[in-house]
């Protein structure tokens, strides 16, 4: 009796089977508990450079010009089902086309290549709406309709160099491509041209092309149901006056000579013998 009371230990009884609790037990109904991680704070220091002065040549896009074109549309949209009231309409536009077609050149200096000085400028995309509205019933889920309404138009781009009347702000560079042809007498007879012998020259230029980027649309629109519907009815057709003033950019990617640019490299701790 003794001896089994003397064998037994009472740090035995806390090795026994154990069960870990979780660190952050969820909650009954709760939030999920999220893992965090801290971010160790990295120190910054200022790198030495040198500088050269250069005159560097670089190619880059130019801003051509920068308009704001008004396009005026008018569109029927038909609801199915019907509506009882327009909720909200969101909308984005979409460019499918921004070309420059130059009517008026001057040349530059003595070179082969001539400046824009007016040009039509060709748009054309289509405005994207999604419309919600609610129907007639009492616990109905909003209606949702996407439409694109298309549109086209073209714009002039006069030979003023100001940044605000739709003019250019810096002329597009255009090199036209030439070409000659000569052709020979009749070696035996002189007196008539020989069809089987020509001498032919084509010089033939590639230029960069204008193009176009999406600056903003303002949109101030009237929707309406073309019959006048009472509170409690529905119209299955909404009718869409739409103003759009669109500003969009025209690039040209050009080459210019930087004088007295400066050369900035970071300056290494090592050197080359």
């Amino acid at each position: 009796m003794g001896s089994c009371e003397s064998e037994h230990h009472p740090e035995h009884q806390h090795l026994s089977v154990h069960h870990p609790k979780p660190e952050h037990p969820p909650a009954h109904g709760g939030p999920c508990p999220i893992e965090t991680k801290q971010q160790m704070p990295l120190t910054g220091i200022t790198t030495n450079t040198v500088k050269h002065t250069r005159t560097p040549t670089i190619k880059v896009p130019v801003v051509l010009a920068e308009p704001t074109l008004q396009i005026v549309l008018e569109a029927d949209i038909k609801l199915h089902p019907a509506a009882t009231e327009i909720k909200r309409v969101k909308k984005n536009v979409f460019l499918n086309q921004v070309e420059l077609v130059p009517i008026a050149f001057t040349r530059i200096d003595n070179t082969d290549f001539f400046y824009v000085i007016k040009a039509k400028l060709f748009v054309a995309g289509h405005i994207r709406k999604n419309i919600e509205y609610a129907t007639h019933e009492c616990k109905g889920t909003l209606q949702d309709r996407i439409v694109d309404i298309p549109f086209t138009g073209f714009a002039d781009l006069n030979g003023d160099l100001c940044e605000y009347n739709n003019g250019f702000i810096q002329f597009p560079i255009i090199g036209l491509s030439e070409s000659a042809e000569a052709n020979f007498l009749n070696d035996r007879t002189m007196l008539d041209a020989r069809l089987d012998k020509a001498f032919f020259q084509n010089l033939v230029k590639y230029n960069e092309q204008p193009y176009g980027e999406l600056i903003s649309a303002n949109f101030f629109e009237l929707d309406f149901s073309p019959t006048m519907t009472p509170p409690k009815g529905t119209f299955s057709k909404l009718r869409e006056k739409i103003v759009l003033d669109l500003t969009v950019k025209v690039l040209q990617v050009q080459q210019f000579k930087i004088i007295g640019a400066q050369q900035v490299l970071p300056k290494s701790g090592h050197h080359l013998p």
